[in-house]
């Protein structure tokens, strides 16, 4: 099973007084860096908040915001009355106007109003890790649907190159006796005499050096295991990473021991396919 760290998750809960607002948002990152936006009375509570993230998301870039919409009568935000007159009895000796007009200006002035500081309420608190703990399933839910599709494009790319790998190994004896050939004419050309059992000897090492049986199993083997990993019970993006580097050495040693064009051609269609499946891994947690 694999997960993409793409995601989104949201949950809602309405309290007597207020609503409670969580939504969490990841995309892909190499480690987990959580960017929180809460509001300041709950920010002693952020560490903790944080820790309960990292341990269901493990890794991306993560980015939560706790909104918190006053629904009740009461506020935290109240009018400081003697400022205010203050301001007024001012403003009065320095302009002529009604006191409607003095009490706008006023209201503006810096300390005309006073917040005072929530202390946290527990119950309260129980009910936003409540919805945080349901918007991190609904982001889970999220990532495994989206890996379920990610699934199906790494295994329709890996048999694609494994196909393209098939016909590689169909026009191996046909590339081979291309190259053979070529040397034979290319001996031929200089009008000398010479020892056949010395020739043959320097064909079979010359052929050597351009023989693909190995880069075959190796490959073969990468895309095996890519897709055990697929299946497996945990998602990592990181090894898939590494078995898609794997893959390339390999691809890239036969493009460039082929030596005849056909092949070649094949090649970079399996470059370009693997490709494909390197983008996306970055995308898997």
């Amino acid at each position: 099973m694999i997960q993409s760290m793409t995601g989104f998750g949201k949950s809602i809960v309405q309290l007597p007084s207020k609503k409670i607002t969580v939504e969490i948002k990841s995309l892909n990152s190499k480690n987990l860096d959580i960017n929180a936006r809460i509001p300041s009375t709950y920010r002693e509570k952020e560490l903790e908040l944080r820790k309960l993230i990292a341990s269901s998301l493990v890794r991306g870039k993560i980015d939560l915001g706790l909104f918190i919409e006053m629904t009740g009568e009461s506020t935290s935000t109240k009018v400081n009355p003697e400022v205010v007159r203050e301001y007024m009895a001012q403003l009065s000796g320095l302009v002529e106007g009604d006191e409607m007009e003095l009490l706008k200006m006023a209201m503006r002035l810096p300390d005309s109003l006073k917040t005072q500081r929530e202390e946290i309420n527990e119950d309260e608190y129980k009910a936003i890790l409540n919805c945080v703990k349901e918007a991190l399933e609904a982001i889970n839910k999220y990532r495994t649907d989206e890996g379920n599709t990610l699934k199906i494009d790494f295994v329709q790319r890996v048999e694609s190159i494994r196909s393209l790998l098939d016909q590689v190994i169909a026009m191996d004896p046909e590339r081979i006796e291309q190259v053979r050939e070529r040397l034979r004419k290319a001996v031929s050309e200089l009008k000398e005499n010479v020892d056949e059992n010395r020739f043959e000897q320097e064909l079979i090492y010359y052929l050597e050096k351009y023989d693909i049986t190995e880069e075959k199993v190796r490959l073969t083997s990468h895309l095996d295991y890519f897709l055990e990993v697929l299946e497996g019970s945990q998602s990592n993006g990181k090894k898939l990473g590494f078995i898609s580097q794997e893959m390339g050495r390999e691809i890239n040693t036969i493009g460039s021991k082929s030596n005849y064009a056909p092949m070649q051609k094949v090649v970079v269609q399996m470059k370009d396919e693997l490709e494909k499946i390197k983008e996306q891994a970055l995308n898997v947690l």
